[in-house]
């Protein structure tokens, strides 16, 4: 009986997956959605082939430029989230995600590096924006697989990385449309005949984004990126980075890491 590690079998059911992925989305399959895959490339079987779920596709251009270059697929993946994380518009991940009940963004990452069978992960970071590269710092630079908390974010910074506020003036105002929702302190509350003008005040009348903030509050996200590349050597590597559970207690971590 063949016995398979779960690295053998997380690689194994990697690749099924991105062949799987690949051959249904290529054959012209519908618009993906938030959690579904999408590959941009012209044909069936081509590589280097990246995929992520689809609030990263825009990004993916850049991942594919490292593949073409003949980069490694794990800096490949790492470059393609980074834009995202990058990006205050964005409140997935990184720089402008949803913070925690506290208002602190906070935010988990993981990655596998195919050729030489490693990975690294962070969970529970606060300051560091670039999180899926940290988790990649992590693997290259130590011998442990996962930091967490502020002992994360001190070995970040040693590192060279940014300490800085990573609440946007949006996710702080939707952090504050979720305080007058739910806490009990902070009522009247969505049931409130005064929520309206509350929350209308936090966004000084804009319909948009209090339509925006009312989706959240009602049913909080868990905005996460996947990435995953193949190069034409059959190498494998992925990341996720994600800003977790909105308003979730301090400490709660992704648990797919």
């Amino acid at each position: 009986m063949k016995i398979w590690s779960r690295r053998k079998f997380f690689f194994g059911s990697l690749a099924g997956s991105l062949a799987a992925s690949a051959s249904k989305l290529l054959a012209g399959a519908k618009q993906p959605g938030c959690n579904e895959l999408a590959v941009p490339s012209p044909a069936q079987g081509t590589r280097p082939i990246i995929i992520s779920s689809a609030n990263g596709l825009h990004a993916l251009d850049k991942g594919m430029a490292v593949l073409k270059s003949g980069g490694d697929t794990l800096d490949a993946v790492i470059a393609a989230v980074t834009v995202v994380e990058d990006d205050p518009n964005d409140d997935s991940v990184g720089y402008g995600g949803l913070p925690n009940e506290e208002g602190e963004v906070e935010l988990d990452a993981s990655c596998m590096h195919g050729p030489t069978r490693r990975a690294g992960a962070v969970a529970g970071v606060r300051r560091i924006k670039n999180v899926a590269r940290l988790a990649q710092t992590v693997m290259q630079k130590t011998n442990h697989v996962m930091l967490i908390g502020d002992g994360a974010r001190r070995f970040a910074v040693d590192e060279g990385f940014e300490d800085m506020n990573l609440l946007t003036e949006h996710s702080r105002k939707t952090w504050l449309a979720w305080k007058a929702a739910s806490s009990v302190n902070w009522r009247p509350g969505i049931d409130s005949p005064e929520w309206k003008d509350k929350i209308s005040a936090i966004f000084d009348g804009d319909a948009k984004q209090i339509a925006y903030a009312e989706k959240v509050i009602a049913h909080p996200p868990t905005g996460t990126i996947p990435c995953m590349a193949v190069n034409e050597k059959s190498e494998i590597s992925a990341t996720t980075t994600t800003s977790g559970l909105a308003w979730k207690i301090p400490g709660r971590l992704f648990c797919g890491q």
